[in-house]
């Protein structure tokens, strides 16, 4: 057991789960694997760690974590019928009244290089949160009572809103460019159209900037030499959220249940996941 996780289980017992950081080691072998880096630096270095600092629902990550054995066993380990099984047991061990931290020593991996390898993992993910969504919200209120209204309306943001984002994106795009092609060609927009136009372009320009802002507080000096590099491709890399996020809903549809393996080639410096509790050592 990381002696950095030991020393923090033997304080509160409310605490049930450290989660480490992921760092990807292969950030400069592609573009999708750039973004895929930049992305997981601001989840893991970024959100999660302000999630838990101020108690709220933190959905775990596919990285290493610590347990308290005990917790874990009651509120029933890991769900075998969701394909992204750590986020669903992040959102009921705060059910259970259970907080989960952050800690800083990194698990490394290498991270898809091509859209073939990249698709069917954000596919996978996309489909688990909604599928964590679909579960848990059974009984919104009593969901509500149990995480508290900021952890509730943590949990709408990140599984239901992340989904519904990246579905709308294009939508948003297209109608932001169809009525600025409109503008350019010298016709007058109603005033919905206007408001429409508004809306698209204040969505599209408040989440490229979020994202960017976010990840970017996480880099390292170095890394920031080549942020431009992220900023460009950003539109792109939401284009392909996008498909993955349409896909996962056909999926959700036809098979739920489906879990599309990620392989993750040999890497000199990666080191696997693990799961680790007292007493049980989980490799995943």
């Amino acid at each position: 057991l990381d002696q950095a996780a030991f020393m923090r289980f033997r304080r509160p017992r409310d605490l049930a789960c450290l989660q480490a950081p992921l760092d990807i080691a292969n950030g400069n072998a592609s573009v999708i694997s750039r973004m895929f880096a930049f992305e997981y630096s601001a989840l893991f270095r970024g959100m999660l760690p302000f999630l838990a600092r101020h108690d709220l629902l933190l959905p775990l990550g596919g990285t290493s974590n610590h347990f308290r054995r005990s917790v874990l066993d009651e509120v029933g380990a890991w769900d075998p019928y969701n394909v992204t099984e750590d986020a669903d047991l992040g959102l009921r061990l705060a059910r259970f009244g259970y907080r989960a931290a952050t800690i800083t020593r990194p698990t490394l991996e290498d991270a898809p290089t091509d859209f073939r390898t990249w698709l069917p993992q954000r596919t996978r993910w996309f489909k688990g949160w909604c599928q964590t969504w679909l579960v848990h919200m059974r009984e919104p209120r009593r969901l509500h009572r149990e995480l508290g209204g900021a952890s509730f309306l943590i949990a709408q943001i990140l599984f239901l809103g992340m989904v519904v984002s990246s579905l709308a994106h294009p939508l948003l795009v297209l109608g932001a460019v169809f009525f600025t092609a409109k503008l350019a060609a010298g016709a007058t927009l109603s005033t919905g159209q206007s408001l429409l136009l508004l809306v698209d372009v204040a969505n599209v320009v408040c989440g490229y900037v979020s994202f960017l802002l976010l990840g970017w507080q996480t880099l390292d000096p170095p890394s920031r030499r080549h942020f431009w590099r992220i900023v460009v491709w950003t539109p792109v890399y939401w284009m392909m959220m996008s498909v993955a996020a349409w896909r996962s809903v056909w999926q959700l549809w036809r098979k739920p249940h489906l879990w599309e393996k990620t392989p993750h080639p040999k890497a000199g410096v990666a080191v696997p996941h693990t799961v680790t509790t007292i007493g049980l050592t989980r490799g995943v």
